[in-house]
């Protein structure tokens, strides 16, 4: 039924609704589930590479050590569990549940976080790729708290923009990054602008339809035409939703890395070692 509304009432003379190209759930790593890699799913969705989804019973802190990064940018988003940060260019701190932690690594960062909370928690880490004027840059953090995320109806803006409200993180590619909170019976509809090819979503609590397909507990992939995202919800639902400007490099990899070439990841690899040794010498890791 909310296909043919859309089809009647489309903003277009001929509203194309994107079709679903590809269903996946991910694999567990831990405690972690990885639903995108940039060595798989990253490849067809660049700028999104990495995607970790995090459902887990914690008990005060969980979390990770000092690690690092170069080329990419990292945005750590919890709804419901604080997130204590430090970054090696000199910032610590605590995020409340709902803030946001961007990491822009450039030519390479070390940082650590661990959430603190109680009970069931989930969340997310997601990683984009950067262009090369940027991928050998200077590291960049920004911690946003949660009254600054901001809102629009039923739609948080994690990154870019949704009905004329803008994420304060400035993205180096157009990246539009929203959680969306549904109703049972619920329908939504988006348009993405129009250079957005990459369209994708994950259902992370509940059940929807979209594109007029069942979905719970999965990730699916749009094609990559300019048509709208439809979803109805069978259930209350929070979905995650992806959409950008396609990166047209090729991904470089290292083992926390992803470049657009080889002599800026060996920049990166050797940025990274020289700050681990640092932190050794300090006693931090």
């Amino acid at each position: 039924m909310l296909l043919d509304q859309v089809a009647r009432q489309g903003k277009h003379p001929m509203t194309q609704i994107r079709t679903i190209e590809q269903r996946h759930r991910g694999y567990n790593h831990g405690d972690i589930r990885r639903l995108i890699s940039p060595n798989d799913l990253g490849q067809r969705l660049k700028p999104f590479v990495f995607l970790d989804f995090v459902s887990i019973e914690i008990n005060k802190e969980w979390g990770f050590g000092f690690h690092p990064h170069s080329g990419i940018a990292t945005l750590t988003y919890h709804p419901y569990a604080d997130i204590q940060y430090e970054d090696t260019s000199g910032q610590k701190g605590l995020v409340r549940a709902g803030g946001l932690e961007w990491m822009l690594a450039g030519g390479g960062v070390w940082h650590k976080a661990s959430l603190q909370a109680r009970g069931k928690v989930s969340g997310f880490q997601l990683w984009v790729t950067l262009p090369p004027d940027i991928e050998d840059g200077p590291s960049q953090g920004q911690y946003v708290p949660p009254e600054n995320v901001p809102r629009a109806s039923n739609v948080n803006v994690l990154l870019g923009s949704y009905a004329h409200q803008n994420s304060p993180i400035h993205t180096p590619t157009p990246i539009n990054y929203f959680d969306l909170s549904l109703t049972q019976g619920e329908d939504w509809s988006y348009q993405p602008p129009d250079d957005h090819q990459i369209a994708w979503l994950f259902v992370y609590q509940g059940k929807i339809q979209a594109s007029g397909e069942p979905l719970t507990d999965e990730l699916v992939i749009f094609d990559e035409t300019d048509g709208m995202l439809v979803l109805k919800a069978i259930t209350d639902a929070r979905i995650l939703i992806g959409t950008a400007v396609k990166h047209n490099y090729p991904l470089v990899l290292g083992s926390s890395s992803v470049h657009t070439n080889p002599t800026s990841l060996e920049k990166g690899m050797i940025r990274i070692r020289e700050i681990g040794t640092q932190l050794h010498a300090q006693g931090r890791i």
